[in-house]
C-alpha cells in the first residue's frame, strides 16, 4: 500500500481488531455491527464512527475474496452512518502572508516556502513537502514545480508560482545543498525533510504566533484557492488539472486522457485573481 494508504488501514483495524479480530466473520450479525458502530459513536466521535465503518466494509471485501466470507451479506450495510461535517474553513491570501513572514522571523524558512508554495499551487501538504530537487524547473523564465505525482491519486501535476513565492524559494534553495538532487527540499529547523507530525508541529506554532486560537490548518489552503478560482469564474479543466483531480467529473474522461498543460494551469491562476478580487469587493463595507 502507499503510505497515507496503510496509515489509514491501520487506523481503520486499530477500531475493529480488539472487538472482531478472534470472531468468525460469518457470525457477525447486523445487531453485532450495530453496537460496534454505537460505541464508537459515542466514545470517539463521528469521524472515527464513519470511519470505522468504512474500514469494516473494504475489510469485508477482502475477507469474501479469502473465501471467509460471502460478499453479498455484509451486515453493516444496513448502518446508515451519520456523514463528518465536511471542513468549510478558508484561508484569505492577507492571512498567509502574513503566516509566511511570521514563519521567516521565527526562523521556519523551511515551513515558510512550503506555506507560499502550497498557497499558490494548491498542492495538498504532503506533496508540497515531498517536492525535490527534480521537480523545479524554469519555463518562459518562470519558476515552477513539473512532473509532481500526487500521493493520492498519482495523477501528474504542474505547480505554479507567483513572483513573490519564486522569489522566496529561489532564495531558499541556495541555502541547502539539495536542490539538485532527489531529496525532499524543504527541511525543518534541524535541517532534515519534514514529515507529516513535524510539519504539522511547526505549522501550528506559526499559526498560533500569528492567529491565537484559530483551528484553521494547512490542507484548507487547497480548498481556499478554489474557492477563488469558483469565485472567478474558472472553467472546470482548468481548475482539474490545476488540482489534479476529477473536480470536472462531468469530463473526467476528458480529464484523464488529455496530459496536464501549463496553458490550462495557468487559466487556473488567472480565474483565482479575479475571484481573488470578486471576493475582496463583496467583503467591503
Amino acid at each position: 500500500m502507499e503510505p497515507r494508504t496503510k496509515e489509514d488501514w491501520d487506523r481503520g483495524q486499530r477500531a475493529i481488531e480488539p472487538i472482531f479480530g478472534t470472531v468468525n466473520p460469518r457470525t457477525v450479525s447486523f445487531e453485532h455491527i450495530d453496537a460496534f458502530y454505537a460505541a464508537v459513536l459515542e466514545n470517539r466521535g463521528v469521524s472515527e464512527a464513519y470511519r470505522a465503518i468504512k474500514h469494516w466494509r473494504r475489510l469485508w471485501r477482502k475477507m469474501a475474496a479469502m473465501g471467509y466470507c460471502d460478499g453479498g451479506a455484509d451486515p453493516s450495510q444496513g448502518i446508515r452512518r451519520i456523514a463528518p461535517q465536511a471542513r468549510s474553513q478558508v484561508w484569505r491570501r492577507g492571512e498567509v502572508a502574513r503566516l509566511v513572514k511570521d514563519a521567516l522571523r521565527l526562523g521556519y524558512s523551511g515551513l515558510a516556502c512550503i506555506i507560499a508554495v502550497a498557497w499558490d499551487t494548491q498542492f495538498s501538504p504532503v506533496d508540497v513537502r515531498k517536492l525535490t530537487g527534480d521537480n523545479v524547473a524554469g519555463i518562459n523564465g518562470r519558476l515552477l514545480f513539473r512532473a509532481v505525482r500526487r500521493e493520492k491519486t498519482g495523477k501528474e501535476i504542474i505547480g505554479t508560482l507567483s513572483k513573490p513565492t519564486a522569489r522566496l524559494v529561489t532564495a531558499y534553495l541556495g541555502t541547502i545543498e539539495a536542490a539538485s538532487v532527489n531529496l525532499p527540499l524543504f527541511r525543518h529547523r534541524q535541517g532534515k525533510p519534514y514529515s507529516k507530525d513535524t510539519l504539522g508541529d511547526d505549522f501550528r506554532s506559526v499559526r498560533e504566533h500569528t492567529f491565537p486560537g484559530d483551528r484553521r490548518v494547512l490542507m484548507d489552503m487547497r480548498r481556499s484557492g478554489a474557492v477563488e478560482a469558483a469565485a472567478g469564474e474558472v472553467d472546470p479543466n482548468s481548475l482539474a488539472a490545476k488540482m489534479g483531480n476529477t473536480i470536472n467529473s462531468s469530463r473526467q474522461l476528458q480529464s484523464t486522457y488529455q496530459p496536464v498543460e501549463l496553458a490550462s494551469v495557468l487559466g487556473a491562476d488567472e480565474a483565482r485573481i479575479r475571484g481573488r478580487r470578486r471576493i475582496r469587493e463583496a467583503n467591503q463595507p
